[in-house]
């Protein structure tokens, strides 16, 4: 009899620490879709402690697609009028309303003030707590999942909160945010096809491919090989770059690169010895962020591609501009993209290694090796243009985690950042040409978001000139692009886009892609992407994708920049309101009317006269930019 009381008791103290949805909460974050080659294996011990970091509601954030525009739109009296940092950070700052309001709600639930820290930012709450009470306070309930490869993680698949609590709240960690991918290190250098060492660590690495061609030193590169060798004469006769900078040293342009990947210096000289003879010797200014280090120990496509071609092409292209190198992530554990943010705006950056578990890398990093440092918190001044060459699927990605981030890229625009990002490289497919329930299409992030210049991928076909159109890029890589299923269509792209959707209908449903017509669509711009001609691991190889493209674009809107500050002018910053600006700008491009994205068993989307789905409005022409753009 003693006994099975004993039993009963413990039946039933579990049954009470079981959480379950309260009267007046509501789900404030569900996982969109359930992790892959990941298995639901046990429970969270309820006593373990886990760092809660409650991201607060910004205020005025409706306001920032608004105010964005009278600063970057052509006919608005305040174009160009780019914002402080401290006033962005004040003006967005969540109210002392929402953080007292969320301290009340900590300690009624039973959290004692001096558990309950605010942020210098004043961006996040942070309290640690055991998983027990987590769950409680979430009506959450946390398990580990267990990969084939024997790694684990901690995740739920949803929680909840009070009603008058969720709009003062953006986002709460760890939560739904889940690492899609295992871990990698140093030691794991040698990879396939699916499985990619580098970062952004947190997830999987969308860099540039190869066919395998390797190009002899000795192989001449006429303008007339253009359609076979890509090099950086190719560029400026296609997009009519000839623009020496004037003010080098008033302008700044940085390149985002993620530890492990990194350039070796042996491949820049190769490069600069062939096609830029004075910058032989010429490294980028590094940037380490977060313990970032260009590693020379680990060498092979995979880690040297993407560094390699966007230094050698963007020093090229904007010498003698020096190109800033933002190296981000330690060796051991690696960088997301909201490690890079907190480096140039120091009112993004939380405390204590605030960023996103399973997005993010986590500082200080305590593990051997690691860097165990506080986290980079505005080490540098946002540079005028920024341009990144990563990307992950849409889909893996939480949305409250998606739109916070986003948000960022507004305010750097509103600062006078260019933030470009590569629009990916399979079609409307996601990375590796992976679509959810084998139909839907799979949108790239960051490219995603509103307020970035999502740039895709064109080619010149074979057998054709410099002079004769480009199409879209559909050798080995494939130009990513569609519509977001998170965003909503921002104003600047509005008459552009419903003129393509309805001049050509595509032939989907909504349960294929975001068909309402009334959602972010990208790419914005496109430039080459196919048989860049790089050197990479001492000898020269041909490479594709729309990492190729970013840093072109990236390049040119550098030397816009350069003739604008010799004119006395800011930069341009934001520049999605100029690339849509039908009525004045329509012809400083040249448009694409030939190739589709193919993926998820269709064609994709075709490009158009005007903006499509493909290649945005087509390839930049610089000396017609140069004319409309610096006088404004």
């Amino acid at each position: 009899m003693f006994l099975s009381f004993l039993q009963l008791l413990a039946i039933s103290s579990l049954v009470a620490a079981a959480p379950s949805r309260r009267a007046n909460h509501v789900v404030h974050e569900r996982r969109s879709v359930e992790p892959r080659n990941w298995m639901k294996s046990r429970r969270v011990d309820p006593y373990k402690v886990l760092p809660l970091r409650i991201g607060l509601a910004q205020q005025n954030l409706e306001q920032l697609e608004e105010l964005l525009m009278t600063i970057s739109h052509p006919d608005s009296p305040s174009f160009g009028q780019h914002w402080s940092p401290e006033r962005v950070a004040e003006h967005f700052a969540p109210s002392e309303d929402t953080i007292s309001t969320v301290k009340d709600w900590l300690t009624t639930e039973g959290f004692r003030g001096d558990r309950i820290r605010v942020s210098p930012s004043k961006g996040w709450i942070d309290v640690n707590a055991t998983v027990s009470e987590i769950e409680a306070l979430l009506s959450a309930e946390y398990h580990v999942y267990t990969h084939p490869s024997g790694h684990e993680q901690i995740s739920c698949e949803s929680y909840s909160l009070p009603d008058h609590i969720r709009e003062h709240v953006e986002l709460i960690k760890p939560t739904v945010h889940f690492k899609h991918r295992i871990p990698d290190g140093p030691a794991l250098h040698k990879r396939d096809n699916t499985t990619k060492l580098g970062a952004p660590s947190k997830f999987k690495f969308n860099g540039p491919k190869t066919n395998g061609t390797v190009v002899a030193a000795s192989t001449p590169f006429p303008i007339s090989t253009c359609d076979q060798f890509i090099v950086p004469d190719c560029l400026r006769e296609l997009y009519e770059i000839d623009y020496k900078p004037k003010v080098p040293e008033k302008n700044s342009y940085g390149i985002v690169e993620f530890t492990p990947q990194a350039y070796l210096g042996n491949d820049l000289d190769i490069f600069f010895g062939l096609f830029s003879h004075d910058q032989e010797h010429k490294r980028p200014d590094l940037v380490s962020i977060d313990g970032g280090v260009v590693q020379t120990t680990f060498q092979d496509f995979d880690l040297n591609a993407e560094s390699d071609l966007d230094l050698e092409y963007a020093m090229t292209l904007v010498n003698p501009t020096k190109i800033k190198l933002l190296q981000t992530g330690d060796l051991v554990e690696g960088a997301g993209f909201d490690n890079w943010l907190d480096a140039v705006d120091k009112s993004f950056c939380t405390f204590d290694g605030g960023d996103v578990p399973g997005q993010d890398g986590i500082y200080p990093d305590p593990a051997p090796g690691g860097f165990n440092h506080p986290e980079s918190c505005g080490i540098i001044k946002p540079p005028h243009v920024v341009s990144i060459s990563y990307g992950q699927d849409e889909d893996e990605v939480p949305v409250a985690y998606a739109k916070r981030q986003c948000h960022e890229y507004g305010k750097l625009g509103m600062m006078g950042s260019t933030v470009l990002y590569a629009s990916g490289d399979f079609g409307v497919a996601g990375f590796g040409g992976f679509c959810p329930n084998d139909i839907q299409f799979n949108p790239d992030f960051p490219a995603s978001c509103p307020f970035v210049t999502a740039v895709g991928a064109t080619q010149i076909t074979p057998g054709k000139t410099v002079q004769d159109p480009e199409v879209a890029c559909e050798t080995v890589i494939i130009s990513g692009g569609g519509f977001s299923n998170i965003f909503p269509m921002p104003e600047y792209q509005e008459h552009a886009v419903k003129k393509y959707l309805h001049d050509n209908p595509p032939p989907y449903t909504a349960a294929q892609y975001s068909n309402s017509g009334k959602v972010r669509a990208f790419p914005d711009l496109s430039a080459n992407g196919a048989n860049y001609v790089v050197a990479l691991d001492g000898q020269l190889e041909l490479v594709f994708g729309t990492s190729a493209s970013a840093p072109v674009v990236g390049s040119i809107i550098t030397l816009i920049n350069d003739a604008r500050l010799a004119h006395h002018k800011g930069p341009l910053g934001f520049i999605n309101p100029l690339v849509f600006y039908q009525d004045k700008f329509s012809d400083l491009f040249n448009d694409i009317t030939s190739g589709s994205n193919p993926g998820c068993g269709t064609n994709g989307f075709t490009t158009a006269v005007g903006w499509d789905p493909v290649t945005g409005v087509g390839t930049p022409n610089l000396s017609k930019l140069l004319k409309a753009w610096v006088d404004l």
